[in-house]
């Protein structure tokens, strides 16, 4: 593949996942909803036999938290590290990275920050709730970085029909 074409995947993937970001966005985000996308990616993960922890902020508060069989303890901390990405610069992980692969830059070096406090790796997404902006952060860590974007994706994408 050459770099043109690679430079074009990457310039329509950063459109694709900017897409997915303005268009799921939810009218409100309880506990109660929290805890359905929570229970609902956990049973999209045993239904595929994923391997894959899950975890909703509602602000700071982590409201769920699920981790299934093959995961280990590595799987928090990179959530740890996705979510900051996320509350930092107001967009999922995935596409932060994306945008600095975009650029041919490497993002924790561009943005002068720790690989250790900081992954712009796919599976963090905002929650974001119309007219008050992002109030949340739901992640699946555990598997290659677009696949626990996309998986994130899908159960958001019910949450915001079940909306309508």
């Amino acid at each position: 593949m050459s770099s043109s074409d690679v430079k074009a995947d990457l310039a329509s993937a950063v459109a694709e996942v900017e897409a997915q970001e303005a268009e799921l966005v939810l009218t409100t985000f309880t506990h109660e909803e929290a805890w359905r996308l929570g229970v609902r990616l956990v049973e999209l993960a045993t239904e595929r036999d994923l391997p894959v922890v899950v975890d909703i902020r509602k602000g700071t508060q982590q409201v769920f938290h699920a981790a299934r069989p093959g995961t280990t303890p590595d799987n928090d901390s990179w959530i740890k590290r996705k979510v900051r990405v996320v509350y930092r610069f107001g967009a999922s992980s995935y596409l932060m990275g994306l945008r600095a692969r975009a650029k041919g830059t490497d993002f924790n070096a561009d943005q002068g920050l720790l690989f250790q406090e900081y992954a712009a790796h796919g599976g963090a997404f905002p929650v974001h709730v119309k007219g008050v902006g992002i109030v949340g952060v739901v992640t699946v860590s555990g598997l290659a970085q677009q696949d626990d974007h996309a998986l994130v994706v899908e159960a958001l994408r019910e949450l915001v029909e079940s909306q309508v």
